[in-house]
């Protein structure tokens, strides 16, 4: 379905920016094209009306995409989340309040420009992976009419999907904003917990809740993450945005990366999906990935525990009362979902926890090993003619993939993979540890740009490739004397997780010095003008957060700086201070450190 106008962010821009398109022009279209879509599909709970919307079109009269990033653009609201003076129904008329004030993610989107289209439907309560869970009607497919939205955000997906809205708020607790994604081809963003504030979202598991994006591209989505990754005085399980995860992040992948693949894939007798995850595996090997087969039985685990477990007790905290009230208020499937709840025991709850922390120490031990996970999004469609027969197990069977990720606290990106033979999209998920998130969308626009889908609308993309390399929460540093493995300092390395990348050479521009003074006796490598040498260096990878320790640990005359590579890269490494080359002995011609010690004996 091809949309009238080009909603991308930076298409936008430009737009208005020549003064082709007044913000005015592009919202009143919108509106009329939301209010023609929604009997079909049930996409929007509240599509606010002209004069609901003038007020934020008002307040752009005098300002300019030069002034704030999201000048002009539509977006929609999950609606459980709140908009000032907009009831909030969490798809329950009889929960439905009126907030006074717009939650914390709604106002920075407001203040950068952004203008918000309206409250969009939603599985109950946040309870669902497929849309069909809502007295507002069910979702159907943007593409398919036979195949459900996706849930719990699914009319959020939808507007982005139908094109009124450049880019949507959802939540997922258990993957409420990767699901409704990738039946839709979309980018679904569930940033790490707490990096997006939940100030003003109705909980369906408070402490596993997350905001997230729709978009069609994991450009847009990096940009979107970047604005509104702040830390919150309001949300008291908001966490702040460590550096290695800002903007800058976002980059090319750097070849060499390694992704786990699950050795136990499930794909419930779907026919088409394995060879759509197979090529997806290879378009990553094409990036310069190289495929880790990892054991998937502890995420399986921890998933199983999220409705097997005392954690629905935890929605029934924010349902319970109104269902104790008002039985009739609450749909009989959300009901059924929840009717345990209050026979979890605090003995129950304890011993489940400890469970958990038992599966995450082995979980975090297999992720430390890769850069990421992939996945499929799900193990295969299911028709809605299946949930309406099914409603538990099929949605069960959407979550295959999903029910983890916030139980294990890591940042997980749905991008699109492909397309079935009947036009539906299809779509992997990539996960890893916490505050990878630009990484992670570095690795989903690498994908979007190998396999060159048609996005949302039948578009491609058409900005260029990042210029710059993406970072993780891994920082490189060259090693060259002491630190090199197997030698008297390379415990220092070690001791704070570091794992060796490869063995290389430096460029032929250094000149290597054994210093005075020892043991542990050590080299300096300085950089020159003429008469250098490539020097044998070795790369290596530790936490970013070790990073800081590791230097102030380092003595004098040797500190951090850059040291080219071979393959022309710069990359932290071992510089020395000219200073300390009083009384050092030249040992250029060995080539490199460990070659010198050898010649000692």
């Amino acid at each position: 379905m091809k949309h009238e106008f080009d909603l991308r962010l930076g298409a936008l821009k430009a737009a208005y920016s020549d003064g082709s398109l007044t913000p005015r022009q592009l919202i009143t279209t919108l509106h009329e094209r939301a209010a023609a879509l929604n009997p079909e599909f049930n996409l929007f709970i509240h599509l606010l009306s002209l004069a609901e919307l003038e007020p934020y079109l008002a307040a752009l009269d005098d300002k300019s995409p030069a002034e704030l990033p999201l000048f002009g653009v539509p977006f929609a609201i999950k609606d459980n989340i709140d908009l000032a003076g907009i009831p909030t129904t969490a798809a329950c008329p009889a929960f439905a309040y009126v907030p006074e004030q717009s939650a914390t993610i709604v106002a920075q989107l407001i203040a950068l420009g952004a203008v918000p289209m309206g409250k969009t439907n939603l599985d109950q309560f946040a309870t669902g992976l497929n849309g069909t869970r809502s007295p507002y009607g069910e979702c159907r497919n943007s593409v398919h009419p036979a195949y459900p939205s996706g849930g719990s955000s699914s009319g959020s997906a939808l507007a982005v999907a139908l094109g009124v809205a450049s880019f949507a708020l959802g939540t997922d607790t258990a993957g409420s904003g990767r699901v409704p994604a990738a039946l839709n081809n979309l980018v679904g963003l569930k940033a790490t917990k707490g990096l997006l504030s939940t100030a003003g979202v109705v909980p369906a598991c408070r402490t596993l809740d997350c905001v997230t994006y729709f978009t069609a591209s994991a450009a847009e989505a990096s940009q979107l993450l970047a604005l509104t990754a702040k830390l919150d005085a309001r949300d008291e399980y908001s966490r702040a945005n460590p550096l290695w995860n800002d903007a800058s992040a976002f980059g090319k992948p750097r070849p060499g990366f390694r992704f786990g693949v699950p050795v136990q894939l499930e794909f419930l007798g779907c026919a088409e999906s394995p060879a759509l995850f197979a090529s997806t595996i290879e378009q990553l090997k094409t990036l310069g990935g190289e495929a880790v087969e990892i054991d998937f039985a502890p995420f399986l685990e921890a998933a199983r525990l999220l409705y097997e477990g005392p954690w629905v007790a935890e929605r029934y905290s924010v349902a319970g009362a109104l269902i104790e009230q008002q039985p009739d208020a609450v749909l009989p499937v959300i009901k059924a979902v929840l009717e345990k709840a209050p026979s979890v025991s605090g003995v129950d709850t304890f011993r489940a926890q400890y469970r958990l922390q038992a599966l995450k120490a082995i979980c975090d031990r297999i992720l430390a090993e890769v850069d990421c996970i992939l996945t499929p999004a799900y193990p295969r469609p299911v028709t809605l003619d299946e949930l309406h027969a099914e409603p538990v197990k099929r949605n069960s069977d959407l979550g295959y993939y999903t029910n983890f990720m916030n139980m294990l606290d890591y940042a997980a990106v749905a991008v699109p993979a492909g397309f079935m033979a009947n036009g539906l999209p299809w779509g992997v998920t990539l996960f890893g540890r916490a505050f990878t998130d630009q990484y992670l969308l570095s690795l989903a626009d690498g994908l979007q740009r190998q396999h060159g889908l048609p996005l949302s609308g039948e578009r491609t993309l058409d900005t260029p490739a990042p210029a710059s390399v993406a970072r993780n929460d891994r920082a490189r540093v060259v090693v060259c004397g002491a630190h090199l493995d197997g030698l008297p300092l390379n415990w220092q390395l070690k001791q704070r997780g570091g794992r060796l990348l490869q063995a290389t050479q430096s460029s032929p521009d250094y000149q290597l010095y054994a210093l005075a003074g020892g043991p542990p006796f050590r080299p300096g490598m300085v950089r020159v003008a003429e008469g250098g040498v490539a020097i044998a260096v070795e790369v290596w990878e530790l936490p970013s957060a070790e990073l800081g320790s590791f230097l102030t640990g380092i003595p004098a005359p040797l500190g951090l700086g850059k040291v080219q590579l071979a393959d022309g890269s710069w990359e932290t490494g071992f510089i020395c201070e000219p200073y300390g080359l009083a009384g050092a002995v030249d040992i250029t011609h060995f080539g490199g450190w460990k070659a010198y010690m050898q010649s000692k004996g």
